[in-house]
Order: C-alpha cells, then structure tokens, then sequence
C-alpha cells in the first residue's frame, strides 16, 4: 500500500477514490453500506467518487487493456481530492502476474501525486494478499467467479505471495454483469463444499464484482474461521491508510476489529 505525502481533509469527514471496471455493480454498493456502519460506530464520515476503465468480460485481453488506463483513472479520481484511493479490480492486477500489485498501486500514486493530489493508494488484489498475510494465514480456500483459466491464476498469485491455496470453487461466469447478479445466499452452502483440513481462512470472494457481504458473517460464524473477501481486505486497507480502527459489524471479526493483521505487511 502506497502512503501519499501528509495533507488536511475536511475534519470528520473522509474522501475514498475508487478506480472500478466499467461494469461493475458491487463495490459502489458493498463499501459504502461498510462504512456507513464505520460512521454509525464511530462518528466519522466517508464519501465515495469514482473512475471507471472499460471492462465488459473478464478475459485476459480485456483486463490488460484495464490495466493500461489505471493512471488516467487516477488522475480523474484525485481531481476530487480524495484521502486514499483504492483499485477495485483485483483480477485486472492478478492477471499481470504475481507481485503485480506493487506496480498498479505505484503507477496510480505517482499520477496523483504529479496530479497534484497525492493519495494513499490500495489495490484490491494488494489488499488481499497483505490482510492474508497479515494475519498469519499460510494455508486458505476460496471462492471465486471466474472461468478456470483465471481462477488458476488467482490461485497462482495467492500462492507467489506464500499463501497455499488447498481448494477452490469457481462459478465459471465470463460476463461481469452476470457475476454481479450472483446471488451471496448462495455462498454458505458453496462453503460447505471446500475441503477445510488445516486451513486457516476462507475467501469467500476472490472477486470484487461478486456479491458477499450478506453471507461474511453467517459463513464465519458457521465454520468457526476468519471470512476474508477482496471487498472486507479493501475496507480494511482503507480503514489501515487513513488511520482509522475498524468497527464494523456483521461483516466479520477482521472489519469489527476482533483480528490484528501485522501492519508490515
């Protein structure tokens, strides 16, 4: 995670950039209702403007060409100012290659900062790996979206990070859109399915267009572990670059404050 040079926000009150495929539908939704309940808990506020890149189907060609116009994104993201801004396409970043976060987070902090209006910067795919890391996760299952090709490659990017991946599902579902209309009632009984010998977290949602803050709370709650998806490590990672505890409930014990990651990582 990039940390910008110091500035004033508005006292009370939080601006969060978010760099979004085109076609996404959830992260819009998911992060505000997070820290709407950040705001009932603790009083601060947080607004929310957005930069979208063209993303229709989730191919590798498209998410190149995703990835290309990151720092445009980021320089009309930070037109607004914003406190942190967050890359909220974890596959686009992964489909690089492992480690590839490193680069998307600094091409997107040097735009704003030659913008500027330097930024802290999180990538979603970052964010994940960090907040497994973080909290001593060395062996996990996850849920993904995606068509084989790319769930491999997810579970590819997991494991350069040091993390084993011990199972996966994947959906299977090309179209955004369509991973977007996913139904999250559907995940308690999809992890169900993962064989958990030994592992230490679920991924619910190795995605940032599938729906699952409804089911982060009854599936921790049901399998007696840390939940993490790519929307909760994103929340986390913002709530971490802006100085602010969690404290958000039902949406498992990361984001209510109840895990410590190791903050070097």
């Amino acid at each position: 995670m990039i940390q910008p040079q110091p500035h004033s926000p508005p006292a009370n009150r939080s601006r969060i950039g978010l760099i979004v495929p085109s076609s996404n539908t959830t992260m819009e939704t998911e992060l505000p209702e997070l820290f709407r309940r950040q705001t009932e808990a603790t009083g601060h506020h947080y607004t929310f403007h957005s930069a979208r890149a063209a993303l229709k189907n989730v191919t590798p060609e498209e998410l190149a060409a995703m990835v290309s116009k990151a720092a445009d994104c980021a320089v009309s993201v930070s037109d607004a100012d914003v406190d942190v801004i967050a890359y909220a396409c974890l596959v686009a970043v992964m489909a690089q290659g492992p480690g590839a976060h490193v680069g998307s987070e600094s091409v997107i902090a040097d735009a704003a900062r030659s913008n500027g209006h330097p930024a802290a910067v999180a990538s979603s795919a970052g964010a994940l790996v960090r907040t497994l890391a973080g909290l001593g996760a060395r062996r996990v299952v996850m849920v993904t979206p995606y068509m084989p090709e790319l769930t491999r490659m997810v579970g590819d990017y997991i494991e350069g990070a040091g993390i084993e991946v011990h199972d996966v599902v994947g959906l299977e579902v090309a179209d955004n859109l369509e991973v977007g209309r996913l139904d999250p009632a559907q995940l308690p009984g999809i992890a169900r399915r993962l064989d958990r010998e030994g592992v230490d977290a679920v991924v619910l949602s190795a995605c940032v267009q599938m729906p699952s803050l409804a089911s982060v709370q009854p599936v921790e709650d049901e399998l007696g572990l840390p939940v993490v998806t790519a929307a909760t490590a994103t929340a986390y990672e913002i709530l971490k670059a802006l100085g602010h505890g969690p404290a958000i409930e039902g949406a498992g014990r990361l984001l209510a404050g109840q895990l410590v990651p190791n903050l070097h990582n």
